[in-house]
């Protein structure tokens, strides 16, 4: 019964998020921290109804919800997408404990996020009289100066690479998003924090050194952004098509033939991110090489559809109050999460490899 619960709570949060994000779709202006618009995600039930999935019902409404934001606002995607892979590393490998303060936090509208990058020479951590003192730093730190707690990895004495659960609520002085010059995705706040001295106590190791990196959980999850990213390729395809109508342009070949490659091409990595999502969240052994193409199959939807749109539609494409340009921006760069032709190799190498290529080469 309380699993019947907990799923219908996540069926009503995508229910009440469509007409938000319709009208989120149409203000454009606004490209700060989303912090009203995170609260509103808070007094939907977004921030707490995807710690754990129970089913592929639980799955479907996540990946909804990932792209439903997306369409709207990436940057807030961005965000939304690190609080929930945040809440669920804590939930997967923290200790009962740490699971209640994690239930506590998020039903008080906490947000979390996810770093892991850093400059050199890197995070470390070491055990001292009251606690454990951090030293370095992280950069893209998405929503720095601006969450209320993030997960990080800080390498031990022993090399083990160690999750810390971060208390952020009196660190304004150790923030710089001076660095943040970007065109697009500037809503995230991608700064740098200065951890260098902060101790922490023992409640704050989440997990064994090594979990963070455990997979399939790691390369897999990235399924979660890929959703995201197909949500903002939706939007730009429909905000193509619009223009096309209310510009009288619809009934010319040219332009059928431009955007009927883009639809294909969308429609295609909407099933590529499905597939992906399911595998991931069963732990399939082929979850990271479907994750890893998937990333390259959606990178190409949207660069078709950035210059498809920006062909059809023209110079209006890009003024500074257009969606058009808008989601370009963000989703240039969006698209550029680490490593992309890395991921793409390693997907096609597992497949090469992949022993039931014979019988199924689609697996």
């Amino acid at each position: 019964m309380l699993m019947h619960r907990e799923e219908s709570g996540m069926r009503k949060v995508v229910e009440r998020l469509r007409p938000v994000v319709r009208a989120w779709d149409q203000a454009n202006g606004d490209e700060d921290f989303p912090k009203e618009r995170l609260r509103a995600l808070v007094a939907l039930g977004a921030t707490t109804a995807f710690v754990s999935l129970g089913d592929e019902g639980a799955v479907t409404d996540l990946l909804t919800t990932l792209r439903l934001i997306g369409d709207a606002d990436l940057s807030l995607g961005r965000i939304y997408e690190g609080h929930v892979n945040a809440a669920q590393l804590v939930h997967a490998y923290g200790s009962a404990a740490q699971r209640e303060a994690l239930a506590r936090d998020l039903s008080v509208g906490r947000i979390y996020g996810v770093w892991n990058t850093e400059p050199a020479p890197g995070m470390r951590i070491e055990q001292v009289a009251g606690g454990h003192r951090l030293s370095g730093a992280k950069s893209f730190a998405t929503g720095a100066g601006h969450i209320d707690k993030a997960l990080i990895t800080a390498s031990r004495g022993d090399g083990g690479k160690q999750m810390v659960l971060a208390d952020l609520s009196d660190t304004a002085a150790r923030v710089d998003n001076s660095a943040w010059q970007v065109r697009g995705m500037r809503g995230t706040r991608s700064g740098t924090l200065d951890f260098d001295g902060m101790v922490v106590g023992d409640d704050a190791l989440i997990g064994q050194a090594g979990d963070y990196e455990r997979e399939p959980r790691f390369s897999a999850g990235a399924w979660r952004f890929t959703a995201v990213q197909l949500g903002a390729v939706e939007a730009l395809v429909r905000h193509w098509r619009d223009h096309l109508i209310a510009t009288s342009k619809a009934n010319d070949p040219i332009q059928r033939a431009r955007i009927a490659a883009v639809i294909v091409a969308t429609r295609s990595a909407g099933l590529w991110v499905e597939r992906a999502a399911r595998l991931a969240e069963s732990g399939s052994p082929h979850a990271i090489a479907h994750v890893l193409m998937t990333r390259g199959v959606v990178e190409e939807a949207g660069l078709l559809a950035m210059e498809g749109a920006a062909r059809a539609i023209g110079t209006a494409s890009f003024f500074a109050n257009s969606r058009v340009d808008r989601i370009t921006r963000d989703l240039g760069l969006y698209l550029r999460q680490p490593v992309p032709d890395q991921a793409r190799d390693r997907a096609a190498a597992a497949w090469i490899e992949a022993d039931r290529w014979v019988d199924d080469p689609w697996w």
